[in-house]
């Protein structure tokens, strides 16, 4: 484990303070000064969650309100909404979703204001991590707790294996090729290769492919923008130059904006295998319906986002919470999508229900206000091993 030097009370109250002042004053006088602790940001493998931690201090002078610093409205992430709402109307916490429709500046300026109400709980689904990353320690710095979904800093992040993530999803693509294709097919990867967090998921889809002699990866791209209108136009692109494709991989929200770009040419089968991560209701949707979308890996964002706003009110209550969290990937299929609805449908009673909730999440490490210096500062993964 990494040792962390824990400040005094006196430097806390100086940090807060610097926090406030350092964010008003960033546009005309920028200053790479840090204004308090830099958190771990040596990667650490971190112990199981312990849930009978001793509490500690509430955070004072904070309001007890949860903000969603929202990049977009990708079904997945609404569902993180969903969730979160749900969260916060069962622990009386005020709930507001502060939408950037991927606008990097935008969610800069939300993270700045949230700060300056004294907002008591903030989640965010960064567009840029590199631009929230001062906004965010701010936050932290002032006691605000901070979720976030992939990159630090925060001081719960959620994750998922992701190469695991990607195998899972791989593995089925490979098993059909092998079994109904004949062991040959044009893959499409639709990557986000550009965000390191996410890249081991899509080193792994091409792991399994590696192992079918007869599929050919006719494409891997990362199409510009993570959602439908992505998938769509680099799909679009793809078959100008690809007259027939058989296997596309990728996140759910770009998959589906392929198989609309395939339709649109005539070139959607039956026999083709669409498959993506997510779990997306409308991915969910074209798997009952049959056809060419054959499988999605779920994280179920409505049951984690119900968690991380748990772990909110929690945070504001002065109890120890995990300071990161693994939401499993579980591959849905004809069998299991209608329990896997329900449960999305009332991710409180997953989440009040231990065995439901473990099948789902994953926790590790302990953090409180009294102990916010070891906030996360590194891109946290339960697959690493040190």
């Amino acid at each position: 484990m990494t040792a962390v030097v824990m400040p005094a009370a006196h430097g806390w109250r100086l940090a807060a303070a610097a926090a406030v002042v350092a964010l008003a004053l960033a546009a005309s006088s920028p200053s790479t000064a840090q204004d308090g602790p830099a958190g771990i940001a040596t990667p650490t493998v971190l112990p199981p969650f312990n849930p009978d931690a001793p509490a500690c201090s509430p955070p004072p002078g904070l309001s007890p309100a949860l903000v969603f610093l929202q990049d977009n409205e990708r079904e997945f992430i609404q569902g993180v909404g969903r969730g979160l709402a749900d969260a916060a109307r069962d622990r009386g916490l005020s709930y507001e979703v502060a939408r950037a429709d991927n606008d990097s500046a935008r969610m800069v300026a939300q993270a700045k204001d949230a700060l300056a109400r004294k907002v008591g709980a903030v989640v965010v689904a960064p567009i840029d991590p590199r631009a929230m990353t001062r906004p965010l320690q701010a936050l932290i710095w002032t006691g605000t707790y901070v979720g976030a979904v992939v990159p630090p800093p925060a001081t719960t992040i959620l994750n998922a294996p992701q190469y695991e993530t990607g195998k899972v999803l791989g593995d089925a693509a490979a098993a059909y090729i092998e079994e109904e294709l004949g062991g040959t097919a044009r893959v499409v990867l639709l990557t986000h290769d550009s965000n390191q967090f996410l890249a081991p998921r899509f080193v792994a889809m091409r792991d399994a492919l590696a192992r079918v002699p007869g599929a050919t990866i006719v494409a891997d791209i990362s199409p510009a923008t993570v959602n439908e209108d992505g998938g769509y136009a680099t799909m679009k692109t793809i078959l100008v130059a690809h007259n027939t494709v058989d296997v596309v991989l990728g996140a759910d929200t770009v998959v589906l904006g392929a198989l609309k770009a395939l339709r649109e040419a005539g070139k959607d089968r039956p026999d083709q295998f669409l498959g993506g991560i997510d779990g997306e209701p409308e991915a969910v949707a074209e798997i009952k319906a049959g056809g060419p979308y054959k499988a999605s890996v779920s994280l179920a964002s409505p049951v984690f986002g119900y968690a991380m706003g748990q772990h909110a009110a929690d945070w504001l209550a002065g109890k120890s919470i995990p300071q990161a969290m693994d939401i499993l990937p579980r591959a849905l299929n004809a069998e299991n999508i209608a329990a896997y609805e329900a449960d999305l449908a009332d991710p409180g009673a997953v989440y009040a229900d231990p065995a439901r909730r473990d099948s789902y999440l994953r926790m590790y490490g302990n953090i409180c206000y009294d102990t916010r210096d070891q906030y996360l500062n590194f891109p946290w993964s339960s697959e690493r091993r040190g």
